[in-house]
């Protein structure tokens, strides 16, 4: 089995926020995603029906570990228990892909603006999906640890 992939991004993102290390406050963020040039002008036709799209992007800022194998705290975080890698959501992973439910502000031929995208300026977008209500799972549960852990990240308040 060949086991090697080969991605390409369809674009990158143009942000207000360049900081990586600052991981909170991504609610009201305004990004555009803009398409390469071999997307054409048609690629997003359809999303205007949409209301919300998932970003699939590669955090191209993060720095490898060595091992994923052990388990760490949270945001490095000591109130947060020791989980593994799979149990996090942050950008140091095996394969740095990240991925945000964001809201459509505004759509053009081949560029999108999406509030709520936490991907920082240059960022290289591998996918955007429409979000269908229909694939999200009801009802999902959550340790009590990943809502303490995620209640700034959005409003970047305590």
């Amino acid at each position: 089995m060949d086991t090697h992939m080969h991605l390409e991004p369809i674009g990158s993102v143009s942000s207000p926020r360049a900081d990586a290390s600052n991981t909170t406050g991504w609610g009201d963020v305004v990004a555009r995603i803009d398409l390469n040039d071999d997307m054409g002008s048609q690629s997003l036709e359809g999303l205007e029906g949409f209301s919300h799209v998932e970003i699939l992007f590669w955090f191209d800022q993060v720095t490898r570990r060595s091992s994923y194998a052990q388990r760490s705290r949270a945001r490095g975080r000591d109130d947060m228990p020791l989980i593994g890698v799979f149990a996090a959501r942050g950008p140091n992973r095996p394969n740095p892909v990240g991925v945000s439910a964001c809201e459509i502000v505004e759509l053009g031929d081949t560029w999108l603006r999406v509030r709520g995208l936490d991907a920082v300026d240059g960022t290289p977008v591998l996918d955007i999906k429409p979000i269908m209500t229909v694939l999200l799972p009801q009802p999902t549960r959550e340790p009590e640890w990943s809502r303490r852990l995620m209640a700034d990240y959005y409003t970047g308040s305590d």
